[in-house]
């Protein structure tokens, strides 16, 4: 039975002049009844839904006539994002399969997507950074966690000038003090793992291992405060966890404690930057990264004040805060992902983990001694397997693009406004190679060549505008770990059912990774 709504008589005033209008003063007789409401409001839905696939059927349209690649029909409203949710490995493994090397379209929670695998459209549109072209999306909680200022966000002067005063963060002597540092901590660590017995999920082991080395390869002389730096710690992994949840900003959320982790975060490290130029100023040697940039930002600002020009925008401490914690969150999840992998492939692969004790032993007499930066340099095959780690699971799959103004992908299809490009590391990597989906470092040796061969298709790092600077950093870091643990410890790999799957935690690691670690002999070689 429908329900009726009781008379409702209008005052005076308002009965007069529906009396005028030639209306009941029974208000009732025009509030509509709770069927006509629902009926109102389905057909509402119902429309739009129709709109929703008729622009889709638009957006998709392509020269040649046939149309994207993708779905036939989506979900309205919410598209493919529960599925992508629940199994993003599938998910995005059957998108990949829609046209590869191409583009195929989808929708997620109504926004519609074009998902990119051909390498040379990869690197076009990375080509492209700009209001009137493609900006960065990274994630939709991402300028809420990384703030709006975020380097990652830049475009156009300003992030060029960023990015040519990081050039000396990465010099040779730069990286010779990250080497040290990264050893060591790598050796702490080591200890405390062979002080567990039994096999483990290495997991958390490695994300805290790599968590210590950034923070002390970054900002290390600065978080010397140990309560201040448990709680940077804490902050760190908030915000990084805050990707993984639902995309809501309120109190209690992960979104909302990776904020004010963030918030946490910049004030230690302005603290930080605020010392660091103290002491470079005062002619102390560069200990971290942070000192390596501000030791090149007074130089950038006696020169500014010198020829009567304006100071670089990022000199302030807060700025500088933000853009080393941009660094410090940019290595984590991307770092501990590849180190796993660098864990379990060696495991699987114990003939290629044994050419690299080889080549160490012969490198390093002494095996215990520190690792420097020289060493990893002449690790031609170490650097091989460093290099296939990441060619075979990109840490970060893919680099959303948000489309500013309708963008040409190529002749055969132009990207409407509004369209989320999605352009595919990990399907770049599945191209042109020699049996692309095997872990084979001799491809990258210099009988094949497969390295310069296919160099466009390693996208790895990114390309254009934003290529990753700290490129060096990472893969130093790499193989300064597989070096250490080649002749530091023997480890096993604890298979399951699922071993063999990939996931998304955003970034892409093995289903599991458990590993059962024992020291190892050290044999220290003789010397005349």
């Amino acid at each position: 039975m429908e329900a009726t709504i009781a008379p409702v008589k209008a005052t005076s005033s308002v009965s007069k002049l529906l009396d005028r209008l030639g209306l009941s003063d029974d208000l009732s007789v025009h509030i509509p009844s709770a069927g006509k409401i629902a009926a109102a409001s389905g057909a509402l839905v119902a429309a739009y839904a129709l709109y929703e696939q008729a622009k889709f059927n638009s957006f998709k349209k392509t020269n040649d006539g046939k149309g994207l690649s993708g779905p036939k029909y989506v979900v309205p409203f919410i598209g493919g994002i529960v599925e992508m949710v629940k199994n993003p490995y599938k998910f995005w493994e059957k998108q990949r399969l829609y046209s590869f090397p191409g583009y195929s379209w989808h929708s997620l929670a109504g926004q519609f997507s074009v998902f990119v695998t051909d390498a040379a459209l990869c690197r076009h549109i990375f080509n492209h950074n700009s209001e009137d072209s493609l900006l960065l999306a990274l994630h939709p909680v991402a300028k809420t966690v990384l703030g709006e200022r975020n380097i990652a966000f830049l475009h156009g002067d300003e992030h060029k000038q960023i990015r040519r005063s990081f050039a000396a963060l990465f010099s040779r002597k730069a990286l010779g003090v990250y080497v040290r540092k990264q050893d060591q901590i790598i050796q702490e660590h080591l200890q405390q793992w062979l002080s567990k017995e039994g096999p483990r999920e290495i997991r958390n082991f490695v994300r805290d291992l790599n968590q210590e080395t950034s923070q002390m390869v970054f900002a290390g002389p600065y978080l010397d405060d140990p309560k201040e730096k448990a709680e940077f710690g804490v902050a760190y992994r908030n915000m990084t966890d805050a990707f993984l949840g639902f995309p809501l900003c309120i109190p209690g959320t992960g979104v909302w404690k990776g904020r004010q982790g963030r918030f946490f975060i910049i004030k230690v490290l302005t603290k930080a930057a605020r010392r660091s130029k103290a002491r470079m100023a005062a002619g102390q040697e560069p200990e971290c990264l942070l000192d390596f940039w501000s030791t090149q930002v007074l130089k950038e600002v006696e020169e500014a004040k010198a020829n009567g020009t304006p100071l670089p925008f990022y000199y302030e401490d807060t700025k500088m805060a933000d853009t080393v914690m941009d660094f410090l969150f940019a290595s984590q999840d991307a770092s501990t992902a590849s180190l796993v992998w660098t864990l379990t492939m060696m495991a699987e692969r114990p003939d290629i983990l044994n050419r690299v004790r080889a080549e160490q032993l012969k490198l390093r007499e002494d095996p215990t001694a520190p690792i420097v930066n020289e060493i990893l340099n002449e690790a031609v095959f170490t650097r091989q397997v460093v290099k296939e780690v990441l060619r075979y699971r990109p840490p970060a799959p893919m680099v959303p693009q948000h489309v500013m103004q309708p963008f040409k992908v190529d002749d055969n299809y132009t990207a409407p406004k509004g369209t989320l490009l999605i352009p595919s590391l990990w399907g770049a990597s599945l191209q042109g190679y020699e049996n692309a989906a095997e872990f084979d470092p001799d491809r990258f040796g210099p009988e094949r060549k497969e390295d310069v061969k296919y160099a466009g298709n390693f996208l790895v790092f990114g390309h254009g505008p934003h290529y990753c600077v700290g490129k060096e950093y990472a893969q130093t870091h790499l193989a300064c770990f597989l070096s250490r643990i080649s002749t530091a410890i023997d480890w096993t790999r604890v298979r399951s059912e699922i071993s063999d799957n990939t996931i998304y935690l955003p970034t892409l690691y093995p289903a599991d990774s458990v590993l059962d670690i024992k020291p190892r002999a050290v044999v220290v070689a003789a010397t005349a």
